[in-house]
């Protein structure tokens, strides 16, 4: 009987891939946790130097360096760019698929129609060329324009006026003939159809979207739900840990973006309470899955913040020690990340860096090497319960047990 855990630091990265230049044209030289380090020579995570952070960077900074003890490797990103849900759904064991990129114009056609023959109103807002769709009065349907331009599309609703089942019924349809990245379907209560009218914006002249932060959908009664391209929540590691009545609890950003059927889901955003609320469950599960994403790295690498990054990085440190003193010789802790967001780069957008894996587990100062997919953290995951494997990764389970 034990336990696996896995903390998701959203953004961590280390350096850049070695694809970076052709996949993520000004990637080529990121690394987050490079740029921190030039910002914050002094910076000391104790507990991340304590599992091989510095040995999974490659090199010792002033105040932090190598553990002798540490298990550590480093994760390529299998899936195309660098996103918080792909990379959730690689971690998972998911084998990507490489969607297609598209603004909301070269679809829209496509969208009306499914939604019209499916009897929804439908009503075409913006100027002609450049517009986008509001749906039975209340859900507007738009490119994402918080992200990488042509990759997602936002279902936004005031969900005191449509219910969120509605506004999902209405984002499956769009799920249904499109083929970008993600279709994203969110709001919240308190707000009105006007306020997320008022958050329209135009980027580069031809993605026409809400900014999501501006719909105010975040204030009170917050629902999301993310529909991704190619992904089959039954060969992930949830499914098959959930049909086998194992225990699975995902919290923060992951119960977000991750099918959890049979399982908890708790979404939360603020650093301590997330981390307390892993380290309660600890205290309570003997045996089961967790998972953790902590977001507000990658949020603080979106406003291109580094001394917010570093203290959100330190509040982290702080309770990943707690966390470290829960685990037992059964139990294996993994913390990696994601992609990378390199708040020094020169743009807000995630970077395509080769993340973090440090591993506490049974043995002691293993060299796990490049992984060639995140899904190896699935693959190890469904390993450790002797449970069928995901569709993609390969366990490391063998090396640290």
């Amino acid at each position: 009987m034990g336990r696996f855990i896995v903390i998701v630091l959203d953004g961590f990265g280390m350096q850049a891939m070695k694809d970076a230049a052709i996949v993520r044209p000004g990637d080529e030289n990121s690394s987050t946790l490079g740029s921190l380090l030039h910002d914050f020579p002094d910076l000391k995570l104790p507990t991340l130097e304590y599992l091989g952070l510095m040995n999974a960077f490659g090199q010792e900074s002033r105040a932090m360096k190598f553990s002798s003890s540490a298990s550590f490797g480093r994760c390529e990103l299998m899936h195309f760019g660098a996103d918080t849900f792909q990379g959730h759904q690689e971690i998972m064991g998911t084998k990507p698929k490489k969607p297609e990129v598209h603004d909301f114009q070269q679809k829209i056609y496509e969208i009306e129609k499914i939604l019209l023959s499916n009897g929804h109103q439908v009503e075409r807002l913006g100027e002609k060329g450049l517009e986008y769709l509001l749906v039975d009065q209340y859900c507007t349907v738009a490119d994402n324009i918080d992200s990488d331009l042509g990759m997602a599309y936002n279902c936004t609703a005031p969900l005191d006026f449509l219910s969120f089942d509605q506004e999902m019924e209405i984002a499956r349809l769009v799920r249904s003939v499109v083929f970008v990245n993600r279709v994203i379907a969110f709001g919240g209560t308190g707000n009105t159809i006007e306020d997320i009218l008022k958050a329209e914006q135009v980027r580069e002249g031809k993605y026409i979207g809400l900014l999501a932060s501006a719909t105010k959908s975040y204030e009170q009664g917050y629902e999301c739900r993310h529909l991704g391209y190619g992904v089959d929540p039954s060969v992930q590691a949830p499914m098959i840990l959930g049909k086998a009545s194992i225990p699975v609890s995902l919290f923060g950003k992951v119960a977000d973006i991750v099918h959890n059927e049979y399982g908890k889901s708790v979404s939360m955003v603020d650093t301590a309470k997330v981390l307390d609320l892993t380290i309660e469950e600890m205290k309570t599960m003997e045996h089961g899955f967790i998972c953790t994403n902590v977001q507000e790295t990658d949020l603080a690498g979106h406003s291109q913040d580094p001394l917010r990054y570093k203290e959100v990085l330190e509040i982290a440190d702080q309770k990943l020690r707690q966390i470290v003193e829960l685990v037992n010789e059964e139990d294996v802790l993994v913390v990696m990340a994601d992609h990378g967001n390199d708040p020094d780069i020169g743009h807000n957008k995630h970077t395509r860096e080769n993340v973090p894996l440090l591993v506490k587990a049974r043995k002691e100062g293993v060299d796990l090497g490049l992984r060639a997919s995140l899904s190896d953290v699935g693959a190890s995951v469904c390993d450790y319960f002797g449970v069928e494997a995901p569709e993609n990764g390969t366990s490391f389970l063998p090396l640290i047990r």
